[in-house]
């Protein structure tokens, strides 16, 4: 939609954008933003509504802008800090578009007079709070995906949009909303990057040249290696493909960490293609299954934002499962049992449950060598989470009271948004093998999703908070929504770098 989006200090503005709520008249602060009667005009007109989105304009007559934009912020009474962020986004995404449309180069958003006025129990919207949803949202408007366009293809040039704002705390916070949205775009690249560019061997190489320009360390295990820690899991879902698995490691380092800190790790479900193995999938169950690695590309993006952007005070690790699910005659089998590194025994009666195998490995890595503090992973696990939870929510589970706390006031901070679902021991028990201790996938389909929360709850250590989070319903879009074009969201990227960022603040 744009082909970059900064912020300005200097010069004047194409567009003014000012915001109204709902049955509400332009409140003072906005009011004097009016020299030549063009944002009364536009308040004035028949879609001047207030209603969250709605818009008007007017063309002005002369002053420092050539036309302004009234922008509807919904009800008065709900805009506050915990909703004031996502209506921001959703406001200021109308708004995008449109400046896009009508090709504008520049825009003020000066919203300081409704940040100030909004009410609700959780009290007003703080102004680098509200910068940082516009800019969140007009940073996800500017992705787009040409690298494939051929010559076939006459692309639309895009244009360059500068953004900026009389308040400086809005201006600083729509500054971090760009970052933000960086993190998450490079995850969306990543997701909508082909299988057959985008293999195991590719995420790790752009893993690395990412690093080199986030400060971060990189490894990746692969080859003997894997064999050598155990990794049954990446090994046995991986060796089908003639790309081969690995697991890649991101590690971010404060310059001072504090005695006795705990690194934070982030692990991402990283499958490049899924076929379903052996257990094919069937009819059109096979397109689009180069986004079951979103998981991991969030886990990407977020650790972009911590190294470019956040810089937390608490070490973080990445750990990116990264394999191809394909068939041939070295495939792995239903009926196999597989023994993973931390002596659990698994019989496979599924090999389209693969995600949970390649998790299993990571998480036994993260609890044997990283010592965490907390471990979150990230994945496009079930299609039972879709059938529960819309695409509205992604699925949590987490038996850690901060943990699972810390995870939903991020959600709600950033819009991607979490819904806890049960994680009982009754769950556990559907797991069990009559050969083996567990199996992948039980025969039933009843509880899906939650039965692949029980199956990796086998795999993490007791004594650590840890949370699974399900994003197989909201990690990509079949149409326009919001920031959002029809495709991937880079879901989990802002998400779990909130949750760093706010434990590492504690």
């Amino acid at each position: 939609m744009f082909e970059s989006v900064r912020v300005s200090a200097r010069g004047n503005a194409e567009v003014l954008v000012v915001g109204q709520f709902q049955g509400e008249s332009l409140d003072r602060a906005t009011a004097r933003l009016d020299p030549d009667g063009s944002l009364k005009a536009a308040s004035k007109r028949a879609e001047a509504t207030g209603e969250l989105g709605a818009m008007a304009e007017a063309v002005c007559a002369g002053g420092d802008h050539e036309r302004v934009i009234v922008v509807g912020l919904g009800d008065k009474d709900g805009f506050n800090q915990q909703n004031g962020p996502d209506r921001l986004r959703t406001a200021m995404s109308a708004v995008g578009r449109r400046l896009a449309k009508i090709k504008a180069g520049s825009a003020q958003i000066e919203l300081s007079g409704p940040l100030s006025t909004g009410r609700g129990k959780s009290g007003k919207v703080d102004p680098e709070v509200g910068g940082r949803a516009a800019g969140e949202a007009f940073g996800l408007l500017s992705w787009t995906y040409d690298d494939l366009r051929g010559t076939a293809t006459t692309l639309t040039k895009r244009g360059k949009l500068s953004l900026r704002s009389d308040d400086d705390a809005f201006t600083k916070g729509m500054k971090r909303g760009l970052g933000l949205a960086e993190g998450s775009n490079t995850a969306r690249r990543l997701s909508q990057t082909p299988p057959n560019i985008a293999t195991p061997d590719w995420i790790a190489k752009e893993a690395k040249a990412m690093a080199r320009k986030a400060g971060l360390k990189c490894t990746v295990i692969s080859g003997k290696r894997l064999a050598d820690e155990k990794m049954e899991g990446l090994i046995n879902v991986g060796k089908a493909s003639e790309n081969k698995p690995c697991l890649i490691r991101l590690e971010y380092c404060p310059a001072r960490v504090a005695r006795g800190v705990k690194p934070i790790v982030l692990v991402g479900k990283t499958m490049t293609y899924d076929s379903g193995g052996l257990s094919i999938k069937v009819g059109g169950g096979m397109k689009g299954m180069k986004r079951d690695k979103d998981g991991g590309c969030g886990v990407f993006g977020a650790m972009e934002i911590i190294g470019k952007v956040i810089k937390p005070k608490v070490p973080v690790v990445a750990l990116l499962a990264c394999a191809e699910n394909s068939i041939s005659d070295e495939a792995y089998r239903p009926d196999d049992v597989i023994t993973f590194r931390n002596g659990v025994t698994v019989e496979v009666t599924n090999t389209d449950a693969e995600g949970r195998l390649v998790l299993a490995d990571a998480l036994c890595w993260a609890c044997d060598k990283e010592k965490p503090g907390a471990i979150l992973d990230f994945a496009t696990l079930t299609g039972g989470v879709v059938v529960a939870l819309g695409s509205v929510y992604a699925g949590l589970w987490c038996d850690d009271d901060d943990l699972r706390g810390t995870v939903e006031c991020s959600g709600a901070a950033t819009g991607e948004r979490v819904w806890r679902l049960p994680h009982h021991a009754e769950y556990n028990a559907m797991m069990k093998s009559p050969i083996a201790d567990i199996v992948n996938s039980a025969p039933v389909r009843e509880a899906h999703p939650i039965q692949g929360a029980a199956f990796l709850s086998h795999f993490v250590d007791k004594s650590i908070p840890w949370a699974h989070i399900d994003i197989a319903g909201v990690h990509a879009v079949d149409r326009d929504k919001g920031p959002f074009i029809a495709g991937p969201t880079g879901f989990g990227a802002r998400l779990a770098a909130e949750v760093v960022e706010m434990m590492g603040t504690r």
